[in-house]
């Protein structure tokens, strides 16, 4: 059963941008502004990402990460904690984590005109599905 959805949580719409949180080596927070897909039932982010970035170097380091927004009031605020989870990166059109990238594109932006140029640009970059299971909610709701 899931549990029930606080008000921090509420602050993540089932769609949006939020910054991502991780760790440099030293330390230091790397952060990056990303789209997301926020599943409040099983309190889980997906992003796509690719494979060169800072971020998913840091990811494959250290898992801790953390997603930042903020309301239009500037005061309110929620940070999701979880551990990063990298599926596998894209080596052909129709393989699996192509295919969670198409579910995840159709759930953030609707159909796109041209699913095989999708697909093929999800092998060319080198992309990879982010999914993030969030263990704690923390920030000030007003």
């Amino acid at each position: 059963m899931p549990a029930e959805e606080t008000p921090l949580e509420a602050l993540f719409p089932p769609t949006g941008v939020a910054t991502l949180v991780t760790l440099k080596r030293d330390g230091r927070p790397q952060l990056s502004n990303i789209t997301y897909r926020y599943e409040p039932g099983t309190r889980t982010f997906s992003v796509s990402v690719t494979d060169d970035r800072a971020k998913t170097r840091n990811m494959r380091r250290d898992p801790r990460v953390s997603l930042f927004v903020e309301s239009g009031d500037k005061w309110s605020y929620a940070v999701a904690e979880g551990d990063a989870e990298l599926s596998p990166v894209a080596v052909d059109p129709h393989d699996h984590t192509v295919e969670q990238l198409v579910e995840l594109y159709r759930a953030v932006q609707g159909e796109h005109p041209d699913w095989d140029e999708f697909r093929a640009a999800m092998v060319a970059d080198r992309r990879l599905l982010l999914r993030v299971r969030v263990s704690r909610f923390y920030g000030s709701a007003r």
